[in-house]
C-alpha cells in the first residue's frame, strides 16, 4: 500500500464514522492512529457523549469481528475470558470462549468491575494471548480494545490500576460537542427512528483485515529520525524529575509514543515524523501514565496541564 492509497482509506473510514458521530473529528483521528499503531484506547467522558456509539461505529466501518463486555461489579474473569466446561457426553473438557475472543472489543464502563476482573484483560491487551487452565489461546494480530469509563460516576467504580492503564496507548477525553454540532446531531436524529441502532444506519464497511494489515505494514516502514527519538526520550524523562509528578512515565510509554508518531505521520500523509506529531500525541499518550504529586493535586492541577508545561520547557528539534 502506498501513502496515497492509505490516505484514501483513512478518509473513507472517517467519512463512514462521521455518518453517526459528529463534532468529534480529532477524537476519530486519534482512534485511527491507535488502530494502525496496534494500540488500545481508553475513552473517558461524561455519559451521553457517544463513547459507545463511536466504538460501534468504528466496528461497522471495519470488516472485523466485534464483541462487547458490559463491565459490572459482579463480573468474573471467566465471564471475560471463558471457561473449560466438562462435557459428560464426550467425557472431556471443552473451552467455552468468552467475548474477549474477537477482533474489536468494546469494554464498556471498565472501571465498574473489580480489579480481579480488570486484570483478566492484562495479558490479552499486552500479548494478544489469553491463558486458560495453563493453555495459551491466541487472539490474533487484529485484537483491539476500546474501553470506556465515566469519570463523574464515583459510586460503585474501581479505579484502574497503573498496570492496566499502561496497556492503553491513548486515554482520550470525550467532551460535549459544540452548539452547532449538537443542533446537527438532533436534526439528523429527528429524521431517524427512535432506536440506538438507527444511529449507525448507512455505515458500510470500507476497511477489511487485508487493508488493515497493509496499512500497518506501511506504518511499520516509517522510520523516525534520531532527533525525534531523542525528543521523545527527553520529554518522557522530564516526567520523572518534574516536581509536580510523583511517578513519571516508563520506557514502555516512550516506545508506545514513538510508534504512535509513526502512525500519525502516515495518517497525515507523510513518510517521516515531525516534532508536531510528538507534541500532538504526548498528552493523550501520557496523561494516564503519570501520577501527580500531592502539591499538584492540592493546587488543583490536571495531568494535561503538567504535561503541557513540560512541552513548553523542552526545546523541540529544528
Amino acid at each position: 500500500m502506498q501513502l496515497d492509497d492509505f490516505q484514501r482509506l483513512i478518509a473513507a473510514v472517517r467519512s463512514e464514522i462521521g455518518k453517526a458521530v459528529q463534532g468529534q473529528g480529532p477524537l476519530i483521528d486519534l482512534l485511527l492512529v491507535s488502530l494502525f499503531a496496534r494500540g488500545h484506547c481508553l475513552l473517558e467522558g461524561p455519559p451521553g457523549t457517544a463513547k459507545t456509539l463511536l466504538a460501534k461505529s468504528l466496528s461497522s466501518a471495519v470488516s472485523l469481528g466485534f464483541g462487547r463486555i458490559q463491565f459490572t461489579p459482579d463480573l468474573m474473569p471467566g465471564d471475560v475470558l471463558g471457561v473449560n466446561l466438562f462435557d459428560f457426553r464426550t467425557n472431556a473438557f471443552h473451552l467455552t470462549r468468552g467475548p474477549v475472543f474477537t477482533d474489536i472489543l468494546l469494554a464498556d464502563e471498565i472501571n465498574r468491575a473489580p480489579p480481579k476482573t480488570q486484570s483478566a484483560l492484562l495479558q490479552a491487551m499486552n500479548e494478544r494471548v489469553v491463558t486458560i487452565d495453563g493453555k495459551d489461546y491466541p487472539l490474533g494480530s487484529d485484537f483491539f480494545v476500546i474501553a470506556t469509563q465515566n469519570p463523574i460516576e464515583q459510586q460503585g467504580t474501581y479505579p484502574l490500576p497503573e498496570a492496566q492503564l499502561d496497556r492503553f496507548l491513548f486515554k482520550l477525553v470525550v467532551d460535549f460537542p459544540d452548539r452547532d454540532a449538537e443542533i446537527a446531531i438532533l436534526t439528523r436524529h429527528a429524521a431517524q427512528p427512535l432506536d440506538f441502532e438507527a444511529r449507525r444506519a448507512g455505515i458500510v464497511p470500507v476497511l477489511d483485515a487485508q487493508a488493515l494489515e497493509a496499512g500497518r505494514r506501511l506504518v511499520d516502514a516509517i522510520r523516525l529520525d534520531r532527533t525525534i527519538l531523542t525528543y521523545i526520550v527527553d520529554l518522557v524523562r522530564a516526567t520523572r524529575s518534574d516536581p509536580d509528578i510523583l511517578h513519571g512515565a516508563s520506557t514502555r510509554a516512550a516506545d508506545a509514543l514513538a510508534g504512535a508518531v509513526r502512525a500519525r505521520a502516515a495518517v497525515e500523509g507523510r513518510d517521516y515524523g515531525l516534532p508536531d506529531d510528538v507534541q500532538a500525541l504526548l498528552v493523550p499518550a501520557l496523561r494516564h501514565r503519570i501520577v501527580l504529586g500531592p502539591s499538584a493535586e492540592i493546587e488543583g492541577r490536571a495531568a494535561d496541564e503538567v504535561l503541557a508545561n513540560i512541552l513548553n520547557r523542552i526545546d523541540a528539534p529544528r
